[in-house]
């Protein structure tokens, strides 16, 4: 590691020392800066929770605060430091409940391999602890922008002795060898891909472009599939992690099919805890066409 991400991990660390519920404080303070600097997150976040007012999918959730979801969205950002500093034993007892581990047990005794779909909800830093607890874990990620902070990214995450494994073709390979040995491999279901790699389906009623990596793996494999998410308890109590089984539909032939259940599943973890979500991600950036419009574009001021 570079020496400015070296510095940023020890900052990590030692952030990681704080109990919980002052990290959660500290990340609410952020959220309420984001907030009021009128910062990209709070502009995406608006956009988005505008976008899915209009369809009944996204007022079935109920009218959400975008301060509060900015509230959440900071903490998810620094509690990171309390799973990544080094102490997996530590991160794990902040699990206060789990709701469906027998569906996980299940799963892995049939020992045709289980895919863990992991939307951007709660703390899913956690949630890969909890399972790397119990068996050999793969997850997915995609190499981020900045070089650097992809070193950082197999430090923090390899206390826990989780494989980690790149979005990419040798990776991917490799995800169907452990598939089909009855191994586990966890991917963030919710992730746009990159145009053409995709296709196009309801989210919260709106079409997004949505990746096939897991219908596939599920089709080709026959793998089960299971939703999961760790829920953030109120005042800094922990966590509650919650596993769902997904649509027989997700590993249908037919990909439209197939990526319809997966956003579905999606919408359901959702509405468990729709503050949680990361609405200030740009899902909805790559249209059908090329007459739709991005709808996070600037326009113009006219002159």
């Amino acid at each position: 590691m570079t020496w400015p991400i070296r510095l940023f991990y020890a900052v990590l660390w030692l952030a990681g020392l704080l109990p919980l519920r002052i990290l959660h404080v500290l990340g609410s303070a952020l959220g309420d800066v984001a907030w009021w600097l009128h910062r990209g997150e709070r502009r995406i976040t608006e956009i988005n929770l505008g976008l899915i007012s209009t369809t009944p999918e996204g007022r079935a959730l109920g009218l959400l605060d975008a301060r509060q979801v900015l509230r959440e969205s900071g903490k998810s950002a620094v509690e990171v430091a309390r799973i990544w500093s080094g102490r997996p034993e530590a991160a794990l007892r902040l699990v206060r409940e789990v709701h469906g581990s027998e569906l996980f047990e299940q799963a892995l005794a049939s020992g045709k391999g289980v895919i863990i779909a992991a939307p951007h909800l709660g703390c899913w830093e956690l949630l890969s602890y909890w399972l790397a607890e119990r068996t050999p874990l793969a997850i997915v990620y995609r190499p981020p922008r900045n070089p650097d902070m992809e070193s950082l990214l197999i430090k923090a995450r390899g206390a826990s002795k989780v494989e980690q494994v790149r979005a990419e073709g040798a990776g991917v390979r490799s995800l169907y060898r452990r598939l089909a040995a009855g191994g586990v491999v966890g991917i963030l279901p919710d992730q746009q891909p990159k145009q053409g790699e995709g296709e196009f389906a309801p989210f919260f009623g709106i079409d997004a472009l949505t990746m096939v990596l897991v219908p596939r793996l599920a089709e080709r494999t026959g793998a089960a599939v299971l939703f999961a998410f760790a829920e953030r308890l109120p005042r800094g109590k922990g966590f509650r992690v919650r596993l769902q089984s997904a649509s027989r539909e997700i590993a249908d032939t037919d990909l439209r099919i197939a990526c319809r259940a997966m956003n579905r599943s999606v919408e359901e973890c959702v509405r468990i805890a729709p503050l949680q979500y990361q609405w200030h991600y740009k899902r909805y950036s790559i249209r059908p066409t090329s007459a739709s419009r991005n709808p996070y574009k600037k326009t113009p001021a006219k002159s």
